[in-house]
């Protein structure tokens, strides 16, 4: 027969206070003859007993805490290796440079902290980030690998894949707070993008955030439709985005801290 840790826990707290209750009664009883003196030193038995239990019981609650913490987090990092592996094997159908999904996750966590994101939010955009391209799976290998530029057709279908990531995510508990990249990072601020056309501060600051990011790299990358820009005419189409495709002032903190950024980029991804 197997004991749960709850019964051996209150099966414990129940044989100790008992035993102490029992134990300290005949004690006072046996030692104090005077009824006032008796009453006042039950009280203060009572007081004691009451202080050491809430003790125990905090002591009791934090260890418990602390071990789901550590429960939570373990599954966390195995979901996160389960999706990096998952976007690696995505990266390579698609043909990216390098660990480009990684890579773009990395450099929008480091903006976004710069943007005073944190917590749970910093959290959803990290995996946002790293999924941004989810939709794609969805996708025929003629159109996300075509050297030459796309026709109208494949254009309208490669325009799908937004819409596919964010209905993926919302099918996992964990991930539906990360959608905003996914779904929001074609959005340009003068209303011009997809898939909902929005607009300035209507898009979501995640995906406001991770476009500039995901811009500079498709630029300074290559790729099979390109080749790799030089540094000097990136940062001018981001001078020039801002306002247009981009937050300008996103793009402003960019400028503003971009070698910080790319070396975040650069580091080795955990």
């Amino acid at each position: 027969m197997t004991i749960s840790p709850q019964f051996r826990t209150a099966f414990i707290y129940v044989l100790l206070s008992t035993l102490w209750i029992w134990f300290s009664d005949r004690a006072l009883n046996a030692w104090v003859n005077s009824q006032a003196t008796l009453s006042f030193l039950q009280s203060v038995k009572g007081a004691l007993f009451v202080l050491a239990t809430g003790v125990v019981l905090y002591w009791m609650i934090g260890r418990d805490l602390g071990r789901l913490k550590a429960i939570n987090r373990t599954l966390r990092d195995g979901h996160q290796q389960s999706l990096r592996v998952l976007v690696s094997a995505m990266d390579i159908r698609h043909k990216e440079t390098g660990d480009h999904s990684d890579r773009v996750m990395r450099m929008a966590t480091g903006l976004a902290r710069l943007a005073g994101v944190h917590g749970n939010a910093l959290r959803d955009l990290e995996l946002g980030a790293l999924l941004h391209d989810i939709g794609k799976l969805a996708l025929p290998d003629a159109v996300l690998v075509k050297p030459g530029k796309l026709d109208e057709e494949e254009l309208a279908l490669m325009r799908q894949h937004p819409q596919i990531g964010h209905d993926l995510l919302q099918q996992v508990d964990f991930l539906r707070e990360a959608a905003d990249i996914p779904y929001s990072h074609h959005e340009r601020w003068d209303g011009s993008g997809y898939p909902q056309g929005l607009r300035g501060e209507a898009i979501p600051l995640a995906a406001r955030i991770f476009s500039i990011v995901d811009v500079w790299d498709a630029l300074i990358s290559a790729r099979v439709y390109k080749p790799a820009w030089p540094e000097a005419e990136v940062l001018d189409y981001l001078r020039d985005a801002a306002g247009t495709q981009l937050d300008p002032n996103l793009v402003a903190l960019f400028l503003e801290h971009r070698e910080e950024i790319i070396r975040l980029g650069d580091a080795t991804g955990g």
